[in-house]
């Protein structure tokens, strides 16, 4: 049954070393697909530049909101040559971070905005960085809906605001987190989601799950947060997987691969 990592940072250095085994393990798990989306400009070119010399890895390009770096016309004019690429599927990773807050909330909301409606104008869907900013995230995508889609990566609001993301049509990103012992409202909000609206991702080489918490994540590992997503909804992982890979063939124009 496939599977498919939503969300990998696969471009970056913690997997310089071993890459290729890392990739060879993801497929060993079933995992059929990996998004890698850009941070910056380097980062949007080093993702395409793996998903051209990897038939399962394709790429997003954006901007984080840590990324010291104004959204000018430039910039603006860079990302939609990057977008342009066949196997760029999104624009992200973007959004807001209020957590460390490497800019101010105002430059974050003014380059979101931006990047929003590049994204509304590129037809792409929309990978969100949401960190501790819940209200403006949710309060701009309102505003400003891109037409392609969104994904809020790594969720974590609380259930009122997941139950307004989904009325707005929204996916809902889900990782390791939802295996931490103190993640019960989390498991609460994914337990009642419609798993129609539910991706899995990892976040390599972040936000590793149970049992491998403390240690780098990877792509083979989305495998375990689809095993919790199973259980915690009293379902089964082909269930699961099947479901989850159908969301994003969806979202991310893929057709859907045969299980």
């Amino acid at each position: 049954m496939a599977l498919i990592d939503t969300h990998c940072h696969l471009d970056f250095p913690q997997f310089d070393e071993d890459r290729d085994q890392v990739l060879q393990r993801a497929r060993d798990s079933a995992v059929e697909k990996i998004l890698i989306p850009g941070v910056d400009l380097a980062t949007c070119r080093r993702a395409i530049a793996l998903a051209e010399t990897h038939e399962d890895v394709w790429a997003a390009v954006g901007i984080h909101p840590n990324e010291l770096m104004d959204i000018s016309s430039d910039v603006l004019g860079q990302l939609s040559g990057l977008a342009n690429h066949p196997k760029v599927v999104a624009i992200g990773e973007i959004g807001i971070d209020l957590y460390w807050r490497k800019k101010s909330q105002s430059d974050q909301e003014r380059d979101f905005r931006a990047q929003l409606a590049f994204a509304d104008a590129s037809g792409l869907p929309v990978i969100v960085h949401d960190r501790e900013a819940h209200e403006p995230v949710l309060r701009l995508l309102r505003e400003l809906r891109p037409a392609g889609g969104v994904v809020l990566h790594a969720f974590s609001g609380d259930a009122r605001m997941a139950e307004d993301a989904l009325t707005l049509g929204f996916y809902l990103g889900v990782d390791g987190p939802l295996t931490y012992k103190k993640s019960d409202e989390l498991r609460a909000i994914f337990a009642q989601a419609p798993l129609d609206r539910i991706l899995i991702e990892t976040d390599a080489p972040y936000l590793t799950p149970v049992p491998f918490r403390g240690k780098r994540n990877e792509p083979a590992h989305v495998r375990l947060v689809a095993e919790a997503l199973a259980v915690i909804r009293g379902t089964t992982y082909e269930a699961v997987a099947a479901a989850t890979t159908a969301n994003a063939a969806r979202l991310f124009r893929w057709e859907s691969p045969v299980c």
